[in-house]
């Protein structure tokens, strides 16, 4: 009797000291995961196989007007600057994009490939890019032009990400080149 009790404490120090460590390896491998998929790259990383297009090249544009809205901004607001003649973006949808993005206080810029001859691919509706996006996009028209003006809370929030300060509005003049169903 003495025996099965010792023989029982054993194995529950075991068990405990094996869930112990297996606890402990996953929360460090969270840990890491999530540390190095972090992008500062204000559309995140959106190039994704399932949306590969054949030609990621796109015609470099001349910059666009820089726009500071005035006032706090407390919503996702757009505006079709061209209306563009194509299919309309939609969830599921792989999109060719170019894009400007400016901060809405200064009208500084962080990021852009619009005046460059690259182009930006993502699968909207799959959070690769951050909300105002995901929202804003929708319903944009192959060769459209839109401007995005993103409250804080629908782009970074309280993170900061490279040169974009926390609780920073966010000003994206963005250009659907191509729809890929």
């Amino acid at each position: 009797m003495a025996q099965t009790r010792k023989r029982d404490r054993i194995f529950a120090a075991f068990g405990a000291l094996l869930f112990l460590v297996t606890t402990l390896a996953f929360t460090a491998y969270a840990i890491y995961d999530a540390s190095t998929n972090k992008s500062t790259d204000p559309v995140s990383e959106a190039t994704s196989n399932a949306c590969a297009m054949e030609s990621p090249v796109a015609e470099a544009l001349p910059a666009p007007e820089v726009f500071k809205p005035e006032g706090d901004v407390t919503e996702l607001v757009t505006t079709d600057l061209d209306e563009g003649t194509g299919a309309a973006a939609k969830a599921g949808d792989c999109l060719q994009m170019k894009y400007y993005g400016t901060l809405a206080t200064d009208g500084k810029m962080f990021d852009e490939n619009y005046t460059k001859p690259t182009s930006l691919q993502l699968q909207l509706g799959t959070g690769q890019v951050i909300k105002g996006w995901e929202e804003g996009l929708v319903g944009l028209k192959e060769g459209g032009t839109r401007r995005l003006v993103i409250p804080a809370n629908k782009a970074y929030g309280e993170q900061a990400a490279g040169e974009i300060p926390a609780n920073s509005a966010l000003v994206f003049v963005v250009k659907l080149v191509k729809i890929k169903e």
